[in-house]
């Protein structure tokens, strides 16, 4: 069942999406070679309950972190731990925030340093692929144009999709209808309404798009290594348009109060 929300409710949503634009404001000064995921992850969930929040995801059919942080050739669902991020690498990570009852979900993938020019070109091309997504989640169309454009620019840029992996409807729960493929028709699926809200997350790969997953049970790898790029943004289908619910940046004078209160919230 789609579960509409009212303009409170997405306004509630959009204070959820404010913890998670703060969080990754902060990532993006955490990241650097020699830094362990189980860090970043350590890092993530003391600011988020700084905020009077909650890690979306910690416990979720029993994951046990705050994050997923996915190295190179892991898609998804990586669980931190002592794995040191090296020059060269990229690393997706993924984050659920809960805020008085209300979910929000991104992801980004960062670079480690300086990459080299196939990785920049797959960050690119994911993050483009988003946003050609983003612009099809309009009243009235349906979710095979969001999925349609999401495939169209990745593929353009010779990306392969990890077709079973999908977005999906996002409110009190992670996870609602629809879901919403990265790879359809144009003009086929669920008709979209004004109140939906969806994640939109493509993920991609350099090489081909079989995938498996390893022996925790919880990571997702490419098959053939290659490496791997997730974008993801929560966003409300509203009359005026998208509405992006999980910016990636604070303004100025909210980021300086969060990068404080992060200062405060470092473990050893």
């Amino acid at each position: 069942m789609i579960v509409r929300k009212n303009a409170a409710e997405i306004a509630k949503m959009e204070a959820s999406g404010a913890v998670l634009a703060a969080v990754f404001d902060l990532l993006e000064g955490l990241i650097r070679p020699g830094v362990r995921t189980e860090e970043l992850d350590r890092a993530v969930e003391r600011f988020i309950r700084s905020r009077g929040a909650t890690p979306t995801f910690k416990g979720y059919r029993g994951f046990p972190a705050a994050i997923c942080a996915s190295p190179n050739e892991m898609v998804v669902h990586g669980i931190p731990g002592r794995y040191a991020l090296k020059p060269g690498d990229i690393i997706s990570i993924d984050v659920g925030v809960t805020l008085q009852g209300w979910v929000a979900d991104a992801a980004r993938t960062f670079a480690v340093g300086p990459i080299d020019a196939a990785s920049q070109r797959l960050l690119r091309a994911t993050e483009e692929a988003l946003y050609a997504g983003i612009e099809q989640a309009r009243v009235g169309n349906r979710v095979g144009d969001i999925s349609n454009a999401i495939q169209t620019v990745a593929e353009s840029a010779g990306l392969s999709l990890i077709r079973q992996l999908v977005g999906h409807g996002v409110g009190r729960s992670m996870h609602e209808d629809p879901q919403v493929p990265n790879v359809g028709a144009p003009g086929r699926g669920v008709r979209l309404m004004e109140g939906m809200v969806l994640a939109i997350e493509p993920m991609t790969a350099t090489g081909r798009p079989a995938v498996r997953v390893g022996a925790d049970g919880w990571g997702v790898y490419t098959l053939d290594r290659s490496r791997t790029a997730h974008f993801e943004h929560t966003v409300a289908i509203c009359a005026q348009g998208p509405r992006i619910l999980t910016p990636w940046h604070l303004p100025p004078d909210e980021r300086s109060a969060a990068e404080g209160a992060l200062e405060g919230s470092r473990g050893p």
